[in-house]
């Protein structure tokens, strides 16, 4: 089975220095993501919100599914199967970054995608839940809570599928 060949510039196969950016950057990411979430956890109790705006509170929410919920209710067995699949996909992606770091777009994508999901894994084994905070709302209707590494796998997700997207514009569509 041949590599993938994502968008990004530079040589397609990481140096050190170049694997180790990238692993310092998804640390920082984990970091704040801890960090803001011990803040919410330290100052607020379950379903307390502060009001920020019309549109958005600050929200203690906790989230035993994963994304939107999704699974939430299902007894328990969830948590160590998304703890499972978190550290699956992080041991894929440092993979990914070792093979293809030198491609910008490409680490970048991987990059956020194994910081978020390295920083609800952590969620998930010490506490059993990821802890949410952001909540938008309009109308009566709120979008789930969410937090920092779930902004990160978001964002990290688009640029997967801009990098797609730039290479296939190349030229380089699929098995090229």
């Amino acid at each position: 089975m041949a590599a993938p060949h994502p968008a990004g510039s530079g040589p397609d196969r990481a140096s050190g220095g170049q694997l180790m950016r990238w692993l310092a950057i998804a640390l920082a990411l984990i970091v704040l993501d801890q960090v803001t979430k011990a803040l919410i956890v330290a100052n607020y109790q379950l379903f307390e919100a502060t009001p920020i705006t019309g549109f958005f509170n600050i929200v203690r929410a906790h989230n035993t599914g994963a994304a939107f919920s999704f699974l939430a209710q299902a007894g328990g067995w969830q948590r160590w199967f998304f703890t499972i699949v978190g550290v699956v996909a992080s041991v894929v992606i440092v993979w990914l970054l070792r093979r293809h770091g030198g491609q910008r777009l490409f680490g970048w994508a991987l990059t956020l995608i194994l910081g978020g999901a390295v920083g609800n894994v952590i969620d998930r084994v010490m506490h059993g839940y990821v802890v949410d905070f952001l909540d938008f709302h309009a109308g009566g209707w709120h979008f789930p809570a969410f937090n920092v590494a779930d902004i990160a796998i978001s964002v990290g997700a688009a640029l997967l599928i801009l990098d797609e997207l730039l290479r296939m514009r190349r030229g380089g569509g699929a098995g090229s």
